[in-house]
């Protein structure tokens, strides 16, 4: 059951929190069911959102919406593009085999056309597999977002995507997000041509920051940030198969730029020099964080399926992670971490 929202917080000003949306593709719906929770609490307001690929879709739907409508517009706005995105997965080759559908696996690693495509990419461009460019999610991005109410919203949106030829992050704020934009960010470089900005050429943005923290603690009030992470960090047992590997080396490489900004928090707090501005906003930075352990059950081909009851699934388990989150921590918002970032520094030795 929910938290009542009016025992959820005696403040009389709502507290301003920041959140941190990793990207994942179709697991995106997870941070939806995330959101959606959150957006229900009257006693919390967003100040920044920093999101990467799915992450960055959720955060510029979400602002809009909010823009718009509030609260209640950012769920319906949340709810319209995740319907959009199953709708035009309706027509896609890319369908779980018969016996995952019948053993009610998620999976696609048994899907032909995804088996086809996943050797594909390891030998052929997608300048030869796809010449045009073309991507559907450009239309639904189109129809779910007025980028010029984003470029006026009051809730700061950070997209971070990673420029090929110099291997940086760039970091795109509300008025310079586009469809292209939030494409860059999510462009995985064996299935999509690198996206053209001002010039440049943008790969998808977790390769430079799943998201990024920076932003948040240089240009936002709130001292809290709530991550939403989709990626494990964490894997029991030796990857065998191939599959299992690159499933692996996918949520490694993913995770890799998030745990070095967490470790650079938690070797400040025990460092920082109290005259040093910028180490003390690091070091002051208050970290949450809802994630699920059920995303470990899932792998890398399931990123691909977009059926709307896995969508579904997503969102229910997002929802059930951020009620829970709410339950344990929700006193620790405005006062103390509730992740223990400084196990981030423990854990590599």
């Amino acid at each position: 059951m929910p938290l009542s929202k009016s025992s959820a917080h005696t403040r009389t000003a709502p507290l301003l929190v920041d959140l941190a949306l990793q990207g994942g593709g179709a697991h995106g719906a997870f941070a939806w069911g995330a959101l959606d929770r959150l957006l229900e609490e009257p006693w919390l307001a967003f100040d920044g959102i920093s999101g990467t690929s799915a992450g960055a879709m959720n955060a510029a739907v979400l602002i809009d919406g909010h823009a718009q409508g509030g609260p209640e517009g950012a769920r319906a706005a949340l709810e319209s593009f995740w319907r959009r995105v199953a709708r035009a997965a309706l027509v896609s080759p890319f369908r779980r085999g018969p016996l995952d559908v019948l053993l009610g696996r998620w999976t696609l690693d048994s899907s032909p056309l995804f088996i086809a495509l996943d050797l594909a990419a390891r030998l052929v461009s997608p300048y030869d597999m796809n010449p045009t460019g073309a991507n559907p999610l450009r239309d639904i991005l189109a129809e779910s977002i007025d980028f010029s109410r984003l470029t006026r919203a009051p809730i700061k949106l950070f997209v971070t995507a990673t420029n090929v030829r110099t291997g940086h992050g760039r970091i795109f704020r509300n008025a310079d997000v586009t469809p292209d934009v939030l494409l860059a960010s999510a462009c995985l470089p064996f299935l999509f041509q690198a996206i053209e900005i001002d010039g440049e050429a943008y790969w998808d943005g977790g390769y430079a920051g799943n998201p990024t923290m920076t932003p948040l603690v240089r240009e936002c009030t709130s001292r809290d940030t709530i991550l939403v992470q989709i990626n494990p960090v964490e894997r029991a047992g030796i990857p065998r198969t191939a599959r299992e590997i690159a499933n692996r080396v996918n949520e490694v490489s993913f995770n890799a730029t998030l745990l070095k900004e967490l470790r650079m928090i938690a070797l400040l707090r025990q460092v920082a020099d109290p005259g040093d501005c910028e180490g003390a906003l690091w070091a002051q930075m208050r970290v949450h964080r809802i994630a699920s352990s059920a995303m470990n059950e899932l792998g890398y081909s399931s990123k691909l399926n977009a059926e709307w009851d896995f969508l579904c699934y997503l969102r229910d388990e997002g929802r059930r992670s951020a009620d829970d989150f709410l339950r344990s921590h929700r006193k620790d918002l405005g006062h103390r971490s509730s992740l223990d970032i400084d196990a981030v520094v423990e854990m590599d030795g």
